[in-house]
């Protein structure tokens, strides 16, 4: 059966037209970069998500560094800030305090979702905690996002994106034959956190819509990021064995790895994955004679031979850039490309062809690049309609226009600090 609401509800006043989430409100109270990114993926579809800073305090993002050559004032100008609160909509809180926590229990009631990343427990102590929520309105939807879940017996246990990358067994399989784990680059445990978060709150819409029925999902973002290395896991739990690190190197595919180009410390990744693609592979590089050796004639001849294929393709691949090597490779439908740079992510023309970056309008780093929503619907596009919010920028338009409080009623939320700004 279709939902019906329970209450009149305020609807946004400046809904996103014609955009797939419109009309969904979001009561936000997370912080540091899983839970914002998942709120973030709402936003940039339409959903008006309300980010509950609460004061005295406020995401650890603000405090990041700026932009290059952006605004160093904090808490506006850092790009992390910007990038991943985008859209959205800053109210500041005091939830330690009784007025606070009645006001965002009031906020709770006329959204559809609420999402948190605190660790397991924290909600329940400040008293927004599922139960006390479902008090205010039966059907809403809190999505919790802690490091290991809320239960069981690592649920305790402080987790950040870095350490959640080596309890899932992403930095034991990383790394080259023979050396140590090797750590990741960003903390990959946050944004798979966050786009399982976010999945999960929009299959939680869809189940609502059908039976009227709210939910509490528990997201362990060990879980999720496990998710994302099934091959090891699997080998030890059917044939006991601990898989080791293999560099680039696949199971079953030869070539396939990054190698070094013209240019100091630039690079371009090779695969081929069939036959046909290494015969293409073969005409991109001019049927060089070293090619035709029957060690290379089938995959698995290729796969045992590979510490001198690498060193074949290497041959060719060093006096090119990395740019030139991946256009050339790809005319031939040959599976190749640069191995990006931060800076030279932001010139690659198919990322530019596609529309992927678009300007920040964040009133302290205005004008720079960042990338834009993560896919593209032809009906319903997502889109960034807004900058990230100065801190607090929006407690007028959330205490007075969707709570309605007096203006009296909120200068003595002001002078008491229950509401900063």
């Amino acid at each position: 059966m279709a939902r019906r609401a329970l209450r009149p509800r305020q609807p946004p006043l400046r809904p996103a037209r014609g955009m797939a989430l419109s009309g969904l409100r979001v009561a936000d109270f997370t912080w540091a970069w899983a839970g914002p990114y998942a709120t973030t993926m709402l936003a940039d579809f339409g959903a008006e998500v309300i980010n509950v800073e609460a004061w005295p305090r406020t995401s650890n993002m603000r405090s990041q560094p700026p932009f290059k050559g952006g605004a160093v004032s904090i808490p506006n100008g850092s790009g992390w800030w910007s990038t991943n609160q985008r859209n959205k909509l800053s109210c500041t809180l005091d939830l330690k305090r009784p007025e606070g926590l009645a006001l965002a229990k009031r906020l709770v009631a006329i959204s559809d979702v609420a999402i948190e990343n605190f660790a397991p427990g924290v909600l329940e102590r400040l008293g927004l905690g599922y139960e006390e929520l479902r008090r205010v309105r039966p059907d809403i939807i809190l999505v919790s996002m802690s490091g290991f879940g809320g239960s069981g017996p690592h649920s305790s246990y402080v987790a950040y994106g870095n350490h959640l990358a080596m309890a899932a067994g992403l930095a034991h399989i990383s790394g080259f034959p023979g050396g140590n784990p090797a750590q990741v680059t960003i903390p990959y445990g946050d944004p798979i956190g966050g786009l399982t978060g976010a999945l999960a709150a929009l299959a939680a819409l869809q189940h609502r819509t059908v039976t009227g029925q709210g939910q509490y999902i528990d997201v362990s973002q060990h879980e999720a990021l496990a998710s994302l290395v099934p091959e090891p896991l699997l080998d030890y739990a059917l044939n006991g064995r601990v898989m080791g690190r293999r560099g680039n190197r696949d199971d079953d595919l030869a070539p396939h790895g990054c190698y070094p180009c013209k240019e100091e410390n630039t690079w371009v990744t090779i695969a081929a994955a069939s036959d046909g693609e290494w015969l293409a592979l073969c005409r991109a590089l001019g049927d060089p004679e070293w090619a035709r050796d029957s060690r290379f004639e089938d995959s698995h001849g290729r796969w045992l031979a590979s510490v001198e294929l690498d060193a074949r393709l290497e041959e060719w691949t060093r006096p090119r850039t990395a740019e030139e090597a991946a256009t050339l490779l790809q005319q031939h439908g040959v599976a190749a490309a640069p191995s990006h740079s931060g800076a030279s992510i932001l010139a690659d023309p198919h990322l530019r062809a596609r529309r992927f970056f678009v300007r920040d309008e964040s009133p302290e780093v205005a004008g720079k690049l960042m990338q834009g929503p993560a896919w593209k619907m032809s009906a319903t596009p997502g889109r960034v309609r807004r900058g990230a919010p100065l801190l607090g920028r929006d407690n007028d338009y959330v205490l007075r226009r969707l709570l309605g409080l007096s203006a009296r009623e909120i200068a003595a939320l002001r002078e008491e600090k229950v509401v900063l700004a």
